[in-house]
């Protein structure tokens, strides 16, 4: 068990080092890199700069030396991020880790709603649709599941802004609370912080929903198809046998042992839920790291845009190593004899 926990351990450092190294060099060695095309706009902007004043601006914003080898910028790279540095951004004009600490909160907050209510919508009806398969009620929802699930989420959103946002103007379509609401999240001013977080979902809700109707489908489908694997166990027909009744064969039998290859997927899905949130918050114009990420892209902010790819491949890295470290936990079945997976 020990060993598994420590290879697991190490497997997840690689990932994050690996991808971590790849996209630096991948990126370096493009033609017309940021430090390149940065040095060009100061140049540009500032003809009285000296070469020296140019570079420790470089070095400050992208936290590379640029005339420094390839090699020695990974190093100082490398060395900066350990220390929480992740750059300036070009763009904003503020350290990266600001932008992301003030960001990130706002994506965590949307997309683990987003995410929660699809996981639930999607069991739920998946189950039922189990339980009456081949029936009008399991065709229908399969085809509207698979609808669903085919369907980018960002469609979802621009439909839901026009009809909900603009038409019947029941939601805001943008931004993350309403300008004249105080940020109060205290445990001693409980009645301000409902107010506010009511406030905070209220703008969010469209964000939310285009997501989760998408995920649902998925999710339903994934649940149909283990259920009705689950339904076909010999160890079921027992069950009736012994008389239990059907209420707790489906919650103890058929809806535990459906659900469980799900909770990988699921803390997975956690991860790339902030990949997921990256067009979404760009149409909603919704300021969490998905929306930063396409402002440096669009604004080539190179330690922006790094800074968010770190985050988020994190974010991935840490769901798969939870999901490999805790499934066999809650299901014994994933462990061979010995305690060893």
């Amino acid at each position: 068990m020990q060993r598994y926990y420590i290879e697991r351990t190490l497997q997840a450092i690689v990932t994050v080092v690996s991808v971590m190294s790849l996209a630096f060099f991948l990126i370096r060695l493009m033609p017309g890199n940021p430090a390149d095309a940065y040095r060009a706009e100061l140049i540009q902007n500032n003809p009285q700069l000296s070469q020296a004043e140019i570079d420790h601006r470089v070095e400050r914003k992208l936290n590379v030396i640029p005339d420094a080898p390839l090699h020695e910028q990974y190093v100082n790279y490398v060395t900066g991020l350990l220390r929480g540095d992740l750059g300036e951004s070009i763009n904003e004009g503020v350290p990266v880790s600001e932008i992301i600490a003030e960001a990130l909160p706002w994506t965590i907050f949307t997309m683990s709603i987003a995410l929660l209510l699809s996981f639930a919508i999607g069991i739920s009806l998946g189950a039922l649709m189990a339980y009456k398969e081949g029936s009008s009620f399991d065709n229908g929802f399969s085809v509207l599941s698979i609808l669903c699930n085919s369907i980018p989420n960002y469609v979802v959103g621009i439909l839901l802004i026009w009809f909900l946002g603009h038409r019947f103007e029941l939601f805001p379509t943008g931004g993350r609370h309403s300008t004249e609401m105080d940020r109060t999240v205290e445990l001693l001013a409980p009645v301000e912080t409902l107010a506010f977080l009511g406030d905070a979902l209220w703008h969010a809700a469209l964000l939310i929903l285009s997501y989760a109707i998408v995920a649902a489908g998925g999710w339903a489908l994934r649940m149909r198809g283990n259920s009705i694997q689950v339904l076909g166990e010999d160890y079921l027909r027992v069950a009736r046998l012994r008389g239990l009744s059907e209420r707790r064969i489906a919650t103890r039998y058929v809806g535990r042992n459906a659900v469980l290859p799900l909770y990988t997927a699921l803390l997975i899905a956690i991860g790339f839920a902030l990949g997921g949130s990256v067009i979404l918050e760009q149409v909603f114009t919704y300021p969490g790291v998905g929306y930063y990420m396409i402002e440096g892209l669009e604004a080539r902010d190179y330690p922006l845009m790094m800074g968010v790819f770190l985050v988020m491949t994190v974010a991935v890295v840490i769901g798969v190593y939870v999901a490999d470290l805790t499934y066999g936990l809650i299901d014994p079945r994933a462990q061979t004899r010995g305690g060893e997976h």
